[in-house]
């Protein structure tokens, strides 16, 4: 296992936070890596093929309610974790300690713990930006990948307006109610108590330090630290033949159209039933739970075994 960062000091919200979440009965699991628990739901049979779920900023686990019954009722094993800094894991209390590339090697560290192999992935938002590293740095352990309102950026190209505004809001707003920032980024809006669970992880201020600095992970110009590690992702993906496939929503201002790149650059994704989810928002797990579980049981359903299978 790779040598991963030292964490001086560590936040672990209370369980208490989480006595009254809607609609999420879910044990939760946890894992030590590099000196921090992460926490993690494992729903449906040991044995079944596993969809790994991975959720982005400033979710959590929680996203994944309305999609994790219909995969377990489709016969699969479901694995979805809280990204560190977010949810039931651990939080560094230092910004200094988060970064784009600590984050990828928490989670790989995390994949192997597990033992996890023959995975279908889904993944958005910066689930997709840690999520395509692992598979392209681990490509072994992943069957196949379901992209949704998210992807891999270099630094080159232009930067969605939508995104340099929740960028700078991000860096200077006193102002960080989490549960609503969710709301703002669902078509269909949240009820106060799944706004109240999506804050239910940041008790006060200082567990809300990852939330607040992703945004600033983002690979935007050419001299990011990370684009170097993405470009030779993307030559993986680039000779990616595993099956791809795209669900992005048609209501998402920032990653609307980013769908194109993947279908036309991974051989994989070629021929495959990629579908636009109508009427959905940036969490489009929200908008459309069921719709994209049910869109990922029939890409499961309707591609081969992978050779090494």
């Amino acid at each position: 296992m790779q040598d991963l960062p030292v964490i001086a000091q560590v936040l672990r919200t209370p369980e208490s936070c989480f006595a009254s979440l809607p609609d999420f009965p879910y044990a939760p699991h946890y894992t030590e890596v590099g000196g921090l628990r992460i926490a993690h739901i494992d729903e449906g049979p040991r044995e079944a093929p596993i969809v790994l779920l991975l959720h982005g900023e400033p979710t959590w686990s929680f996203l994944y309610r309305k999609m994790i019954p219909v995969l377990v009722a489709a016969g699969y094993r479901v694995v979805a974790p809280d990204l560190v800094g977010f949810g039931r894991s651990d939080k560094p209390a230092n910004r200094r300690d988060y970064s784009y590339l600590h984050h990828v090697q928490w989670m790989s560290a995390w994949v192997e713990a597990n033992g996890l192999r023959h995975l279908t992935l889904f993944c958005q938002d910066w689930g997709s930006l840690i999520g395509l590293r692992l598979a392209a740095e681990m490509p072994a352990r992943f069957d196949r990948i379901v992209l949704a309102n998210g992807g891999l950026p270099t630094g080159i190209g232009p930067v969605p307006r939508a995104f340099r505004i929740w960028r700078a809001f991000a860096r200077y707003s006193p102002w960080f109610p989490i549960g609503r920032i969710v709301k703002t980024g669902c078509a269909a809006g949240l009820t106060p108590a799944e706004v109240a669970a999506y804050d239910a992880p940041y008790p006060a201020r200082r567990y809300r330090v990852a939330a607040r600095v992703f945004p600033g992970f983002v690979p935007t110009t050419p001299d990011d630290p990370e684009r170097t590690r993405n470009e030779r992702a993307w030559d993986v993906f680039k000779r990616w033949d595993k099956p791809f496939l795209t669900l992005f929503s048609t209501r998402d201002p920032v990653t609307r159209g980013g769908e194109k790149i993947w279908q036309t650059q991974v051989p994989g994704a070629r021929g495959q039933p990629h579908a636009r989810t109508r009427g959905a928002g940036h969490f489009l797990q929200e908008d459309k739970g069921a719709e994209v579980a049910a869109a990922i049981v029939a890409f499961m359903r309707g591609t081969h075994p992978p050779a090494h299978a």
